[in-house]
């Protein structure tokens, strides 16, 4: 019965009526995490773009994004290159030389040291070797 007091174009406005409000959403996410994101403005402009944000929603993001677009771009660009540094750093950090000679000398140095025993060293020789 209720359903037939529903018509399906009313089912599919209401349907793309929450899909522009989960949109939006996203967008207005997007904004205030480029807006403290960005080093090349002070605090007051900052301020500034969160109020119009606030004080006028769907116009606020959308202008925000018609006029810092580039900004945005490039502010992406050089977050994701430098969170692709860390993490090739953070591999080599962790992968260790592939040189065995490299490995095998530095394991003589902590031999020498008495850092390390001499099983461990031929341990580390072994896997060096592998």
């Amino acid at each position: 019965m209720l359903a037939s007091s529903y018509p399906f174009l009313n089912v599919l406005y209401d349907m793309l009526l929450f899909f522009a409000f989960v949109i939006w959403i996203w967008l207005l996410i997007v904004c205030f995490a480029d807006i403290f994101r960005r080093h090349d403005t002070g605090g007051f402009s900052k301020a500034l773009w969160i109020i119009f944000i606030i004080i006028a929603p769907y116009l606020g993001v959308l202008i925000y994004i018609i006029a810092e677009h580039q900004g945005m771009a490039d502010r992406n660009v050089k977050q994701v290159q430098q969170a692709q540094a860390q993490t090739d750093e953070y591999i080599k950090s962790v992968a260790g030389s592939a040189d065995p000679a490299e490995t095998i000398a530095k394991g003589k140095q902590l031999l020498d040291s008495g850092a390390i025993t001499q099983a461990e060293f031929d341990d580390l020789k072994k896997k060096a070797l592998a």
